[in-house]
């Protein structure tokens, strides 16, 4: 790996997409139908960032067979994306962001823990994953987030040393994963305010949205020039 190739890593759901509200809500009308009920916000900062997989074995039982965990999986997915497709679209300012990005040499990708169908469902449905040289979801590492196999595998399939990479996330868990892989991120506050990060050494920016952020700002942070 060259440690001059710089990368810009995003997750998705929540960081591509604002999409979160309707991920909890898929999962709370889930869990509703098996007799269990959660707080909404409490759930939400337990569970994003991981696996859907890990989410069911931790709630309904660690001893349910593969198999059936990925049949209730489907079921989850399916509701989560008739709920959001009418609401489906980029962050503002994300394609202009990654689009400059690209043009000053910034390699790019996506580290999700969202299962294929849903990685194709935003990043296809809606032509996003032309501008990615890597996309990297759960069923391409073993653990979900707060782990950091996922920035990890995608900064080595960009050829990217993980100092040399910048994380973009929008959950506690996911931010934590970018810490413990070794690289920095920036927050985009689509589902929590700037106040839960305040105790990462990790971030370097926190913003609504990719129209407050400046690609070459950044690009310059990573290579350490004014």
């Amino acid at each position: 790996m060259s440690a001059a190739t710089p990368a810009f890593i995003f997750d998705m759901d929540g960081t591509i997409v604002d999409n979160m509200a309707f991920h909890t809500e898929s999962w709370l009308a889930f869990f509703a139908e098996r007799g269990k009920t959660y707080d909404a916000d409490t759930f939400f900062r337990e569970t994003a960032g991981a696996q859907g997989r890990e989410i069911l074995r931790e709630r309904l039982g660690a001893d349910i067979p593969d198999d059936e965990i990925a049949v209730l999986a489907q079921e989850k997915d399916v509701l989560y994306r008739d709920m959001y497709r009418p609401h489906q679209r980029a962050i503002d300012g994300f394609e202009n962001f990654v689009t400059r990005a690209r043009a000053d040499g910034v390699k790019l990708a996506v580290a999700t823990s969202a299962p294929p169908a849903n990685i194709v469902f935003t990043l296809d449905e809606l032509d996003l994953r032309r501008h990615f040289d890597a996309v990297v979801g759960a069923a391409d590492v073993a653990r979900g987030k707060p782990h950091p196999d996922v920035f990890l595998k995608a900064a080595e399939k960009l050829g990217a040393n993980p100092a040399d990479c910048i994380v973009f996330e929008d959950a506690p868990m996911g931010v934590e994963a970018a810490r413990r892989a070794g690289m920095r991120a920036v927050v985009i506050t689509t589902t929590l305010p700037a106040e839960a990060f305040k105790d990462f050494d990790n971030v370097i920016r926190v913003v609504a949205h990719y129209a407050d952020l400046d690609a070459g700002a950044l690009l310059a942070a990573l290579r350490g020039t004014p």
